[in-house]
């Protein structure tokens, strides 16, 4: 009886050696050292204690976890792929504008921030890629404090991200649709990114359980604002921070480019998925909460008196109005410690005149 058990035991391990050439011939050396990891003890406790890991995080404070992650001593291609779900994040985020904050300050307290603004987990492998997509002109103050929240946030997340500013110049009415569809194609340029998060630049995330990452439908992310008492204005919404797929994107032929002002191109994006043949999906309530910055009226982004004739036309014009109707001037690509800045001539309204130069 004895002789069989042990038998049994050799014929166990032989086939668990097997299984393991085979897998290590393919390629998988990633999925080796993550196996390896779990029965290997006494080596880096940032990668093998990451699952049991104790949340030490303060409450609301959104770098408090950011010490744990540590750098192991491996090779990228070594490292095992990150969990599910991050042993990091620690929920609510408490958000405060304090006035005498610098982008020297956010640089120091993101050191694993590559040029750019790309980031990587140091100590696994992602299995997401994010890509953040803020449109923006004259928000400066605003910038800085969405990017103090912003990165940490990710990072806890254990995101493979990059953060894209684009900027529209000059003075002509502002076009956030279409500084979006700059974003996309700019973005898919530097890298295959899985998922795009179309982010407002006066939104904070409250609660990092709202993971930046694509769903099976486009998701609208921003759905408990405190502009609007932490509640969906509306069933439809689609305004603030939203998240698409490549794919998802394309299908509906991104977003409009004729929606010059402040309003309307939200409510266009909306009718868009369902012509498109897809559904809107939401995080929970409870996760997706922001705190806008409150600002007044941005010059050179009035309310625009065109919006609903223009919504009223989406469902003869989206197909000829999008992605594949995007015309801008590309003025500069910077890659700076906190992001990567386009940009960018959109042109202007037709109504109205260029200039001289």
């Amino acid at each position: 009886m004895a002789l069989t058990k042990e038998r049994y035991l050799l014929l166990f391990l032989f086939v668990q050696l097997v299984v393991m050439a085979l897998l290590y011939r393919e390629g998988y050396r990633k999925r080796m050292a993550y196996f390896l990891g779990i029965f290997y003890k006494g080596s880096n406790p940032s990668l093998q204690e990451q699952g049991s890991l104790h949340n030490s995080s303060q409450p609301g404070d959104v770098y408090s976890n950011l010490s744990l992650i540590l750098k192991p001593d491996l090779l990228e291609e070594e490292l095992p792929y990150c969990p599910e779900i991050s042993p990091f994040i620690g929920g609510p985020v408490r958000v405060t504008f304090p006035a005498s904050l610098t982008v020297e300050e956010i640089i120091l307290k993101n050191p694993f921030v590559t040029k750019g603004g790309h980031y990587k987990p140091p100590d696994c492998e992602s299995i997401h890629k994010t890509a953040v997509i803020i449109p923006h002109r004259n928000r400066e103050q605003h910038l800085k404090y969405l990017l103090y929240y912003l990165h940490p946030f990710l990072q806890r997340q254990q995101l493979n991200y990059g953060i894209y500013i684009i900027h529209q110049a000059g003075n002509f009415t502002f076009n956030r649709a279409k500084l979006l569809n700059v974003g996309f194609k700019e973005a898919m340029k530097d890298d295959d990114w899985d998922c795009l998060f179309f982010h407002d630049v006066d939104l904070i995330p409250e609660d990092d359980r709202n993971v930046y990452t694509c769903d099976r439908f486009p998701k609208h992310v921003s759905i408990a604002m405190d502009k609007f008492g932490y509640k969906l204005p509306y069933k439809t919404y689609f305004g603030g921070v939203s998240a698409l797929t490549p794919e998802q994107y394309m299908k509906m032929n991104g977003f409009p480019n004729n929606y010059w002002g402040w309003g309307g191109e939200d409510d266009d994006i909306a009718v868009r998925i369902a012509l498109s043949g897809q559904l809107i999906s939401r995080p929970s309530v409870r996760y997706g909460r922001y705190k806008m910055i409150k600002h007044g009226q941005d010059e050179g982004n009035e309310q625009n008196p065109k919006r609903f004739n223009l919504l009223a036309k989406t469902r003869r014009t989206w197909k000829q109005d999008g992605m594949n109707a995007l015309d801008y001037r590309l003025l500069s690509k910077e890659y700076q410690p906190l992001f990567t800045n386009i940009t960018v001539d959109i042109g202007f309204e037709k109504r109205l005149k260029r200039p001289p130069r």
